[in-house]
């Protein structure tokens, strides 16, 4: 059965029509809150922020439908993989996992799997499940989470694959429930989708139109979180900057920043940042609010003006490295962090040569580094690829060198200091310690009593490496 699939032509359309908040479209009755009675339920996430947030609501909508979770996807009765469309490698990631739960199903046939998210917006990640993969039992998209309940019910029901993707500018919808995967710190959409259009990406296509929340909804939910004992809130867009543009009220994101951060809070972050966007305003609010971490991600993608253009990034290598030294400036102990993509169609040496120069003079806390993955519809994916990919991978192993040799010194020069971490729980290195994050998003292993986990505590670093450091409780 086929309700609705995704249409690029449908994903790019952008109107001024007003975004609808909608705040009754989850329907949960007494049918539907059944199904999952004596059923256990595993998710799977890939991706951004966006989506580990949309997974909470995701895992709240299934404990509605009384699933319980379960650790262990081996004896789960659901599967639901959230997926992400950003690079050809989570790509494959989630066919290698559809292979996985095939392979289960041949000893329980009865397991329901489901998948949704970012790659399901593409057409053809659709047509290779309608047609390769029909033994799905459900496939979804970002725009229609509240109806998961029924899709569900449906393919139970019907005994066939469900398909319901929308191609939509979107609306944003409200009063979702949620299940926080974390108790101390949470994440606060802020706004949805993406009008920037790089000529790189997807999310303009897979998340819609740019859209954002109403102060009113977002700041219920923070005080929502602050009333349940969160100490850090982290508010996420796909370029949280752009916040208000599409309101008719005077509102931008500087001004949602501050308003935040005089709820006192402990800790507000927020994520991810478009250096088009970044005002002196966001800046100042920064280095006002003692609450707001000095952590700022700011995505570089090329040093070459060149290929940022290219890009359609709408900055030059000059204005951001102005925008860089500013928030240097003004913002104390700033840490900034970046994404660079190595091997984009056309880069020369000497192209990567202006990107390791940003690299050199910004000297980043850390970053994401990738080649570049061509995405199927966007821009870029049409443009003249003649770069070896031996080429682009000794690229990258030098932008690695070069950043890594970065984060270390930056780390090397807290030894000795005394930094605040939220400690989150037990260290993944050692159980005998916790683990946590300073204000400056840096991976803390700390030799302290596990009654600290859910407090912000001083620590003395006593070492650093590349990628963690570690400590101890300063009394």
């Amino acid at each position: 059965m086929e309700i609705e699939r995704p249409s690029y032509l449908k994903a790019k359309r952008r109107t001024k029509e007003e975004v609808k908040v909608i705040t009754d479209s989850y329907i949960m009755n007494n049918k539907l809150s059944k199904i999952g009675l004596g059923k256990t339920y595993f998710i799977v996430t890939y991706g951004c922020q966006a989506n580990v947030r949309d997974s909470e609501t995701i895992a709240a909508i299934l404990e509605d439908m009384s699933f319980k979770p379960i650790d262990s996807m081996e004896k789960a009765d659901l599967i639901l993989l959230n997926t992400c469309a950003i690079r050809e490698n989570a790509h494959n990631k989630v066919f290698g996992m559809l292979g996985r739960i095939k392979h289960l199903r041949e000893t329980n046939p009865n397991i329901i799997t489901a998948i949704g998210g970012c790659m399901t917006q593409e057409v053809s990640v659709v047509d290779e499940l309608e047609k390769k993969e029909k033994w799905v039992d459900v496939v979804f998209g970002t725009h229609n989470i509240q109806n998961l309940p029924k899709l569900i019910s449906d393919a139970i029901d019907k005994k066939e694959q469900i398909v319901e993707v929308y191609s939509r500018e979107g609306e944003i919808i409200e009063n979702l429930p949620v299940k926080r995967s974390n108790k101390y710190k949470a994440f606060v959409n802020i706004m949805y989708g993406c009008d920037k259009f790089c000529t790189y990406c997807i999310v303009p296509y897979t998340r819609g139109k740019q859209r954002s929340r109403r102060v009113e909804d977002i700041m219920k939910e923070v005080n929502e979180l602050i009333n349940s004992g969160y100490k850090e809130v982290t508010l996420v867009g796909q370029n949280v900057n752009a916040y208000g543009k599409d309101l008719n009220e005077s509102i931008d994101f500087g001004s949602l920043l501050e308003l935040v951060a005089k709820t006192n809070i402990e800790r507000v972050r927020f994520v991810t940042s478009h250096p088009w966007d970044f005002s002196d305003k966001m800046i100042d609010v920064i280095a006002k609010y003692d609450n707001v971490m000095p952590y700022i991600h700011l995505p570089l993608q090329s040093g070459s003006n060149k290929i940022l253009k290219l890009m359609g990034r709408r900055y030059t290598k000059d204005s951001y490295l102005e925008l860089f030294n500013n928030i240097k400036s003004k913002v104390k102990n700033a840490s900034i962090t970046t994404d660079i993509i190595v091997g984009f169609p056309g880069e020369t040496e000497e192209d990567f040569e202006e990107t390791l120069d940003v690299v050199r003079k910004c000297k980043y806390d850390g970053a994401y580094t990738f080649i570049y993955s061509p995405r199927e519809n966007t821009p870029a994916a049409s443009m003249k690829d003649d770069t070896p990919l031996k080429v682009k991978e000794e690229r990258l192993s030098r932008l690695n060198e070069e950043v890594n040799k970065y984060y270390k010194e930056n780390n090397e020069k807290l030894l000795g200091k005394t930094v605040p971490v939220l400690i989150e729980g037990d260290s993944d290195k050692n159980k005998n310690l916790c683990a946590g994050y300073t204000d400056t998003m840096k991976l803390v292993n700390v030799k302290c009593p596990k009654s600290c986990i859910g407090k912000i505590i001083n620590v003395k670093i006593t070492d650093a490496k590349t990628w963690s450091l570690d400590g101890e409780i300063d009394e």
